[in-house]
């Protein structure tokens, strides 16, 4: 398994999550049962340039915390590269870390793996359109995340 951590922000804090991801990347796969060797991307934006891409790919004028974008819409089709599935990206919005784990009344630790854990699920396939898709997906990620960080 491969994270690739960009830094647009120049954030030097965000770099304390890295172990943190990687074993939520392989958790992830152990629980909705994905094995093998898969490669993503983790971009680290501000709020300035994530209102951008919000606007400029899903037209939705204003910052939000994350946004994935996965390589494939079915898994079945993941791209291969060298034996390596690449999934996509996940682009992370440094200062909604911070500003939500205050407002969820959590750490900021945890607020970087739930955004990331969040992002990971809709890189391999999952949503929250509906309320069953959305029970669903909230429901792994706190599988995932409570045996990596705590509330």
């Amino acid at each position: 398994m491969e994270i690739i951590f960009t830094n647009e922000a120049k954030d030097k804090s965000v770099y304390r999550y890295k172990k943190d991801f990687m074993r939520i990347f392989e958790r992830a796969c152990e629980v909705i049962q994905r094995p093998g060797d898969w490669s993503l991307s983790v971009i680290y934006v501000t709020p300035q340039q994530i209102h951008e891409i919000n606007r400029d790919y899903r037209h939705v004028d204003r910052p939000t915390d994350v946004i994935s974008f996965a390589l494939q819409d079915d898994m079945e089709d993941a791209y291969v590269q060298e034996d390596m599935y690449e999934l996509g990206d996940i682009f992370i919005n440094v200062e909604a870390i911070r500003n939500q784990a205050k407002e969820y009344g959590h750490s900021i630790r945890r607020e970087a793996c739930f955004l990331f854990c969040h992002g990971l699920l809709h890189l391999m396939g999952y949503d929250h359109m509906t309320s069953e898709e959305e029970k669903e997906m909230f429901s792994l990620q706190d599988v995932i995340l409570d045996e990596v960080v705590r509330r």
